[in-house]
């Protein structure tokens, strides 16, 4: 049984630590998690990762290259348009605080999770540079003018 258990999870966890805090004014999170410049494309590549960022299990875009994408959530093409990068960081770090019923995973956030993997325990989904990444790519999809 262990080694059917082992075949499902990832080959290899990100070192991920603890999620860095943040304050919330209004509907986001002013202030990017990390230091340093996000790297927008870095950003493309956790979204489109169905084993890291997961996104496209809910949401759907601009990625003509990708199938089977979700219809849960919205459809992030011209999310840039309609979100500024503080709204956006709310919603990827933890929609919950907009939504309280939302299924959306909070990213950023270890506590108050249900129903995570046991090696998903106690650490966020996604590292403070990995967020704003994310961020930074997401506030390039804008709508055409």
């Amino acid at each position: 049984m262990a080694l059917a258990v082992a075949a499902m999870l990832p080959l290899a966890l990100p070192a991920l630590g603890q999620a860095v805090p943040f304050i919330v004014e209004g509907d986001g999170i002013p202030a990017p998690l990390a230091a340093g410049p996000p790297d927008p494309e870095q950003g493309r590549r956790i979204l489109l990762d169905r084993q890291v960022g997961t996104c496209l299990l809910c949401h759907s875009g601009p990625f003509p290259e990708e199938r089977f994408q979700g219809t849960v959530g919205p459809d992030l093409a011209g999310v840039g348009s309609r979100l500024t990068p503080a709204q956006i960081r709310l919603r990827v770090v933890d929609s919950r605080r907009l939504v309280p019923e939302t299924i959306m995973p909070a990213y950023h956030v270890a506590a108050g999770r249900n129903r995570v993997a046991r090696p998903w325990r106690d650490r966020p989904i996604l590292d403070a540079g990995q967020v704003e990444d994310v961020v930074a790519f997401l506030a390039t999809l804008r709508d055409a003018p």
